[in-house]
């Protein structure tokens, strides 16, 4: 398998027509058809079937497309980053995290990116949810971790990297720090602090109500700085997720009857062409392990 046939292949998937693929791809019709024909008998079978001036992927197609992707964009990066090693050139890198992320989180992954571009020029960005989607759309930032974020924009890809629950926080002389587990009907006399930014905000809310509870006593701060600082001078609980950085005065413990999880994912924009030391960063985050 080489890569001008994954090239190839590639524009055959955004066009879903040999003759703009061959234009995309500046070469012949015919030499792109032959290259295709190539890949297809390596891989025993057709990936894309042709009706006319048109194509659509065969179910083979389909389950291959993910991994000559993953594949073209390494052998890319690594080109870019022989290239950048060798000229020493600058490699900027805008990275978007949500405020209700723990940017610490992506620390091994951005050691290694200091690492492997002598070059990286890093800038890192905070914001709630919106802003983050705001700063992919403008162009502000290349790579963005953020949970959930609900958009009709088609072009915001995504790529999940862990899970997690939201804890109940609390002073460690309060009396919910004894308890294993907490009951929201526990909660409705004791001020509750969340991110407003946060990205489950929304649904926090609606899970809450749902259950016939007042949001009353719910109040919204803008970091997990104040959440923590609340939180600790007693003057009330936080709703944290549980990769959250952990404080010594504070105690963390599940909410029996708030089922609330959310998915961490990075996200970029499709189909905008990245740098070398963006394509590294995705490519370092989706291998990465996390222990959401």
């Amino acid at each position: 398998m080489e890569m001008q046939q994954i090239r190839y292949f590639l524009a055959l998937t955004r066009t879903l027509n040999f003759t703009r693929a061959a234009e995309e791809c500046n070469v012949s019709q015919s030499a792109l058809t032959r290259a295709i024909q190539a890949l297809e008998g390596e891989l025993g079978g057709e990936l894309l079937r042709r009706e006319h001036n048109r194509s659509h992927l065969t179910e083979l197609g389909k389950r291959m497309l993910p991994l000559m992707e993953r594949c073209f964009e390494s052998a890319v990066t690594a080109k870019a980053l022989a290239k950048s090693i060798a000229k020493e050139d600058v490699a900027p890198l805008s990275v978007g995290v949500s405020d209700s992320v723990n940017v610490e989180l992506i620390m091994g992954p951005v050691a290694e990116m200091f690492r492997a571009f002598p070059g990286l020029q890093l800038k890192l960005q905070h914001g709630s949810g919106a802003a983050i989607l705001e700063m992919l759309k403008q162009g502000g930032a290349e790579i963005a971790i953020a949970g959930p974020i609900e958009d009709s924009w088609d072009r915001l890809d995504h790529w999940p990297l862990f899970e997690e629950p939201f804890e109940l926080a609390v002073r460690g002389d309060h009396p919910l720090a004894r308890e294993n587990e907490v009951t929201l009907e526990k909660l409705q006399n004791l001020p509750v602090f969340c991110q407003g930014g946060c990205e489950m905000h929304e649904t926090t809310a609606r899970m809450i109500t749902g259950k016939g509870l007042s949001m009353g006593n719910i109040h919204e701060v803008a970091t997990y700085h104040d959440l923590m600082a609340l939180v600790s001078n007693g003057l009330g609980a936080a709703m944290v997720p549980r990769s959250a950085p952990r404080a010594e005065s504070v105690r963390r413990a599940p909410i029996a009857d708030l089922p609330l999880v959310r998915a961490v994912s990075v996200y970029a924009v499709a189909g905008r062409r990245r740098e070398a030391a963006g394509s590294a960063f995705l490519s370092l985050l989706r291998s990465a392990e996390f222990a959401g």
